[in-house]
């Protein structure tokens, strides 16, 4: 090869690596910014039902949030609600990205095992730049006796989701603690849960945690009863609103 033509490739060579070099150095430099919900912008909400997924129990507390002028959505879980949590994150997440085409944000309400699904779906589905505010009602974050003793005297009539609420299942010991934010977090829960057992399993680390029996003593609220009692429901529609989540009032 010439001279001439040694000293062309170098110099094609140089300027492909200057090229590539300065592709490089704005990669680096790039500060595309990052979108977090506006907290001062409620959006849609979305309803998680608990296992078995039966939707009427979440009616009261839907139709008080659509009081508010507010969009309210009862995601309809796969499997009757007892299938695999992550398949029920994932529906979430369909609902979360319809929602999304017609709201900046979306605020996601979780009964009982619903809960850790909305939990399951921040942490797995980016949940962070989609939710505003998540709420838990009765969730069993740390599991429930309930689903333990079935998994292990009950095998064959313990689901998926079933076993997956176990104290200690894989499942559980793979979620975040405490929680990521954003978004915001609100944990609400009863002393007399006899279904979540022991009925502290709800509280969450990261979340602002009420004890109802602490906030409201003398206040009777079950388990069944969370998503209809009316000082709970004041909670809810507190926490989803503009102003942050802070402790919870007197009743």
């Amino acid at each position: 090869m010439s001279p001439r033509r040694r000293l062309m490739f170098a110099v094609l060579a140089a300027i492909v690596v200057l090229v590539a070099a300065g592709f490089g150095v704005r990669a680096l430099l790039r500060t595309d910014p990052v979108r977090i919900p506006d907290q001062s912008d409620p959006g849609a909400v979305l309803l998680v039902p608990g296992y078995g997924g039966g939707t009427d129990s979440l009616d009261k507390l839907a139709a008080a949030v659509r009081a508010t002028g507010r969009t309210a959505t009862i995601v309809d879980l796969p499997d009757g609600g007892t299938g695999d949590l992550s398949a029920q994150a994932d529906t979430l997440d369909a609902a979360a990205t319809e929602a999304l085409r017609r709201s900046r944000s979306v605020d996601v309400i979780g009964y009982s095992a619903g809960g850790v699904v909305a939990r399951l779906w921040v942490q797995r589905h980016d949940g962070a730049h989609k939710a505003r505010r998540v709420v838990t009602l009765g969730s069993p974050h740390q599991g429930a006796r309930l689903a333990a003793a079935g998994a292990a005297g009950l095998p064959g009539a313990c689901p998926a989701a079933c076993q997956q609420l176990a104290p200690g299942s894989t499942l559980l010991e793979q979620l975040k603690s405490p929680v990521p934010t954003p978004p915001q977090w609100l944990s609400i829960w009863t002393e007399q849960d006899q279904t979540v057992q022991p009925p502290d399993s709800a509280r969450l680390d990261g979340a602002t945690d009420v004890d109802i029996q602490q906030a409201c003593p003398g206040r009777s609220v079950s388990h069944g009863e969370l998503p209809t009692d009316d000082y709970v429901t004041g909670l809810v529609l507190d926490a989803i609103g503009q102003a942050p989540i802070g402790p919870a009032p007197p009743c």
